[in-house]
């Protein structure tokens, strides 16, 4: 049986590691495949330093659409990231009739709904493990090794920089601006690393974990997105106090009949967002640049999935499990294939994304109050007032000064909502002397 020939558009860090493994590991892969997987060509605008890496095993060039001309490619790997021009590029190698590979979440996260449409309608197949928390295989578990669950809820550390930046704040006690110097230093944060700071990149992620757990289309315009930047060390150190961890997590869950919120028969939580954890559960101790990904299937429980989430050769991993996936698949009937969001196209949902406001979550909140009779009596009673219940108090004395003190209060769950309206009660009091600080709280049960 011939080989299958396979282009690679971009030939940075994670290309580069494609075709290393390939080389490395081509008698396993083709046992796997059942036929040889060939890199015939790779493009970089750079063709002197791709050739230093290929050498005369691969053709080199500057042009990706040569690649996409190039008849005799069977799978096209798009490594070159944004929206823009892998758009196009990805759009062109379909119509053409290739199969596309990417890591590209922010590709899918934007425009998965007109891309997986062109594939159907062509014919051909788009894989993606390598966009969702690099080597983990949580694509594939979602979409093929959970099919008999009904899913519940997902939770996951889906973004390596902001988990070593909140591991070192909460270990060395560092302020946010120390910790990201340092992650960049290290080569863990980019010199703008805006896109991984204020949540960006989690909730692409998380937007494309969604659309395969609920069956509904990639909505990431819908997210809340809420990033570490705003986060204090004080925080930190008193969630570990009440034995708890801090965490941005990519959260999406389900809540239909009794656990949607008021006024809505069902809808879907789409949110990423730092969160206390208890430090009892598995996730609240994936440290450094690590990922973690929770799964809640009605019939298996909870999964964890842990690994490296980026990288050279872990994302290489997922990519070259993607082109196995299609090698296998590449004579099958498309109606007999997996479809590319888990459920068959006529078969996808539009329930809506719910507001931040209409989310259930639980809350934790630090308050520097005037350190007076009846202030706590007062905080307390906004929030009876707004049928918000206490699950504990922790008082402090406050490095903000004298006679004031740290009044950090944990809720139950309640409606975002709810909290907002108390948030802006107690903030008017004049015994409240500054902003409040107010972080989401999840048991993970």
């Amino acid at each position: 049986m011939k080989p299958i020939q396979v282009g690679l558009m971009g030939f940075g860090v994670v290309g580069s590691g494609v075709f290393n493994v390939l080389q490395r590991n081509q008698a396993e892969i083709q046992r796997r495949a059942g036929r040889e997987i060939v890199v015939k060509t790779v493009s970089r605008r750079d063709v002197a330093a791709a050739r230093k890496v290929v050498g005369n095993a691969a053709a080199v060039v500057a042009d990706a659409r040569e690649i996409i001309r190039d008849a005799s490619i069977d799978i096209v790997v798009e490594l070159i990231g944004g929206t823009g021009v892998a758009r196009s590029l990805v759009l062109e190698a379909i119509a053409a009739g290739k199969h596309v590979v990417t890591a590209n979440k922010a590709l899918l996260a934007v425009h998965g709904t007109e891309i997986f449409a062109a594939a159907s309608q062509r014919g051909v197949m788009v894989a993606f493990e390598a966009a969702v928390a690099g080597g983990i295989p949580i694509i594939k578990a979602l979409r093929e090794g959970l099919t008999a669950n009904r899913i519940e809820w997902v939770a996951g550390i889906i973004n390596g920089t902001t988990n070593f930046i909140l591991s070192e704040m909460r270990s060395k006690g560092l302020d946010f601006a120390v910790a990201l110097k340092e992650a960049q230093a290290l080569g863990y944060a980019e010199s703008d690393p805006t896109f991984d700071i204020e949540g960006i990149d989690a909730a692409h992620k998380a937007t494309i974990m969604s659309a395969i757990a609920f069956g509904v289309p990639v909505q990431f315009d819908k997210a809340h997105v809420e990033g570490i930047t705003a986060l204090q060390a004080v925080d930190i150190r008193y969630a570990e106090q009440l034995g708890y961890r801090i965490k941005l997590l990519g959260i999406t869950r389900r809540r239909t009949g009794a656990s949607a919120p008021p006024g809505r028969t069902d809808g879907i939580e789409l949110r990423v967002h730092p969160t206390l954890i208890p430090s009892t559960r598995l996730i609240a101790n994936v440290e450094g640049a690590m990922n973690a990904v929770v799964v809640q299937g009605d019939a298996v429980g909870a999964t964890l999935y842990y690994g490296k989430g980026a990288g050279s050769e872990p994302t290489a991993s997922a990519v070259i499990a993607d082109l196995v996936d299609i090698t296998r698949l590449h004579t099958a009937d498309p109606d007999h294939r997996v479809p590319h969001l888990a459920f068959q196209p006529g078969s996808m949902q539009d329930t809506p994304i719910l507001a931040i406001g209409e989310v259930i979550t639980a809350f934790y909140l630090r308050l520097v109050v005037a350190d007076k009779a009846g202030v706590l009596a007062r905080i307390t009673g906004i929030l009876a007032e707004h049928d918000i219940s206490i699950d504990a108090v922790l008082q402090r004395e406050s490095a903000e000064g004298e006679k004031q003190t740290d009044l950090i209060i944990l809720t139950h769950d309640t409606v975002e909502g709810r909290m907002t309206a108390a948030l802006a009660q107690m903030q008017a009091l004049p015994t409240v002397l500054a902003p409040i600080v107010k972080i989401r709280k999840e048991e993970l049960k």
